[in-house]
């Protein structure tokens, strides 16, 4: 199966992937700001011409929810870390029976794609002297 070919509820469902690692990602600093929001929407955006061929339309049709979804789940999921941060990781369990649908090669990119999702809105507030001096984290420095 293809993501094209996903029923319209699943598409849906599985579109809200970004969001949950975006806020996810966030919720290891208090919850989702202004910064961490922008850096979200803004990957969206760069994922459209930059991901894996086979995530092409998938980031296409990410890009025009991701502000609406990190929206409605950040008022909809729990406030207090631990039990939100469970919230999150309990729906992203039920999205990888989605994923596992769409094939090892789509699998294997979103995966990726989502850990450098995770890692991109986790830097947000790295600014770019700090990232032109240490390209690498440094334990103590940068992270």
């Amino acid at each position: 199966m293809t993501y094209q070919n996903l029923p319209e509820n699943e598409k849906e469902l599985l579109l809200k992937f970004p969001a949950y690692v975006s806020l996810l990602a966030a919720t290891y600093h208090n919850g989702i700001d202004k910064e961490e929001k922008k850096s979200a929407i803004e990957f969206a955006h760069i994922k459209t011409f930059s991901s894996d061929p086979v995530l092409r339309d998938f980031f296409n049709d990410a890009e025009s929810r991701i502000e609406t979804n990190i929206n409605e789940l950040d008022r909809q999921l729990p406030k207090k870390k631990k039990e939100r941060e469970e919230a999150i990781k309990t729906e992203l369990e039920k999205l990888e029976n989605i994923v596992a649908e769409l094939g090892s090669d789509f699998s294997r990119a979103l995966h990726q794609s989502m850990k450098d999702y995770r890692e991109h809105v986790a830097h947000a507030h790295q600014n770019l002297f700090e990232y032109l001096i240490f390209p690498v984290p440094i334990k103590g420095l940068t992270s």
